[in-house]
């Protein structure tokens, strides 16, 4: 575990963005599989597997770069790795960030899931706060203690470890019809 934690690291150190980007879409699609086997328990014959490819793709192409993003955006925002800053950093995730950010993830993956408009409005308005209280149960002690132990370039990964119990609720909540 060790050697493939080193090896993770070296990568991150020479190709961060493209690593955090692989990283976050793939604990997302480890998300929508565990949703589908644990929570769903639809079994192997049935697995879902454009279900998952859709759901990495959210991860590839939305989740990493735009949380990655933020990370970087949040860090020039509030300086400083001080518990004052920490707690700065996770206000402005949490109030800011937070809301947006599940209001998108629900949408895209209506969209994804080839809903009509207003059938994907009637999704947000049914899933949405449901997703955002959840969410306020789990995420600000984590980002408290990610924005101050983890440094910048670690954050994503860090997230998206924790994450993969919340990427099997949201893909359960974003498939759920």
């Amino acid at each position: 575990m060790a050697a493939l934690w080193r090896s993770y690291q070296a990568l991150m150190s020479k190709h961060p963005w493209k690593v955090q980007i692989i990283t976050a879409g793939s604990l997302v699609g480890v998300g929508d599989v565990i949703s589908q086997q644990l929570i769903e328990r639809r079994g192997l014959a049935s697995h879902n597997v454009k279900r998952t490819a859709k759901m990495m793709s959210i991860g590839f192409f939305f989740v990493g770069p735009v949380v990655g993003g933020w990370y970087k955006v949040l860090d020039n925002l509030v300086k400083g790795g001080t518990k004052t800053a920490a707690l700065k950093k996770m206000l402005a995730d949490q109030v800011c960030f937070a809301p947006l950010f599940l209001g998108c993830f629900l949408g895209i993956s209506g969209t994804l899931n080839k809903l009509s408009m207003e059938q994907n409005v009637a999704k947000l308005k049914r899933d949405y706060a449901d997703a955002l209280i959840t969410n306020y149960y789990i995420w600000p002690a984590v980002q408290i203690a990610n924005f101050y132990f983890v440094p910048l370039h670690h954050r994503l990964a860090v997230v998206q470890i924790v994450a993969v119990a919340w990427n099997s609720y949201l893909s359960w909540k974003a498939n759920k019809m």
